[in-house]
């Protein structure tokens, strides 16, 4: 009798492909008997040198992975859960199987010159596509010079060594799946920089009539982080939050309670709306609801949209 097959439908980056890898040594625990097999699909967003507001948002990282997997040519696909866009559901007949234990949240600094932020000559050329990122940092330092910077981790430091740039921010979560932490300067804790909804945890999402892969891949389910995911997502779809937006939202467990921190920016860094709470009596979607509603009383709506409307 042949091994059961499961295809994983993926990008074509290296960290894409390195995420892929950690599903593969995962279930080779669970289900030592299975077969992986790797489909690869380079996106348009992969492809991109803009602002991905231009292209029409973070999910084009996902979309074409998702149409291999409606068309039924891949299982499962292994996704970013900050890549996948927060304002709109999951495309029809898709459900999330399961997030993967969380991997660290923060994001660092990259310096050639091995400078830390506060470091940094005025004028500095720091490289970034994230306009939350931007809004944080120019909050404590708006004499930089931000400059878009587009390209999967790896690229990224090509153009950093190839002196595009004077430094650059990441996530810590990616340098460490590629193998190139020993790149990092300085990282930011969250009370410094708060980070994205999503971050560090990869989603496994296939058909939801798919009874044989959900079967499979439930072991790999972490508890934990699907709790703070639901809050978390649960607090941008509230907001409707989009690529352009620059929203921060991070849930964690202190003292077996789900607490949830969430703010929103405007561009410029000059105003940052901020709002807290733990779970209490809360599913953790109804905590997300409540610090999304907190920040929408604060005028989070306005500065939202005023993001939206900056080219």
């Amino acid at each position: 009798m042949s091994s059961p097959v499961l295809r994983i439908v993926t990008r074509s980056s290296p960290m894409a492909r390195a995420q892929v890898e950690r599903v593969r040594s995962l279930l080779a625990q669970t289900s030592p008997d299975l077969e992986v097999e790797v489909v690869p699909v380079t996106t348009t967003a992969d492809r991109w040198t803009g602002s991905l507001s231009a292209l029409g948002g973070k999910e084009n990282f996902v979309r074409e992975v998702d149409a291999v997997l409606a068309a039924g040519a891949a299982d499962v696909a292994v996704h970013c859960l900050k890549d996948m866009p927060g304002e709109k559901p999951l495309p029809p007949g898709m459900t999330i199987a399961g997030y993967l234990v969380r991997d660290d949240v923060r994001d660092c600094l990259v310096s050639p010159a091995g400078l830390q932020l506060a470091e940094l000559p005025a004028g500095a050329r720091v490289g970034t596509s994230s306009v939350r990122r931007r809004a944080q940092l120019a909050a404590v330092r708006p004499d930089l010079d931000f400059v878009l910077f587009r390209g999967n981790a790896n690229k990224r430091l090509e153009k950093l060594a190839g002196g595009e740039v004077d430094a650059a921010i990441l996530a810590v979560s990616g340098l460490d799946r590629i193998g190139r932490s020993d790149a990092i300067t300085e990282i930011f804790e969250p009370e410094v920089m708060l980070p994205p909804v999503g971050a560090g945890i990869l989603a496994l999402q296939c058909r939801a009539d798919d009874d044989a892969t959900l079967d499979i891949l439930a072991p790999l389910n972490d508890p934990t982080t699907w709790r703070e995911a639901a809050a978390e997502r649960m607090f941008l779809h509230v907001l409707q939050g989009h690529c352009n937006s620059p929203i921060a939202g991070y849930a964690a467990h202190v003292d077996d309670e789900l607490v949830l921190s969430g703010a929103v920016y405007s561009l410029d860094g000059k105003t940052a709306l901020t709002a807290a709470e733990d779970s209490g009596a809360f599913t953790p979607a109804d905590l997300g609801m409540s610090v999304a509603l907190a920040l929408v009383k604060q005028g989070a709506r306005d500065i939202i949209s005023a993001a939206a409307s900056t080219p």
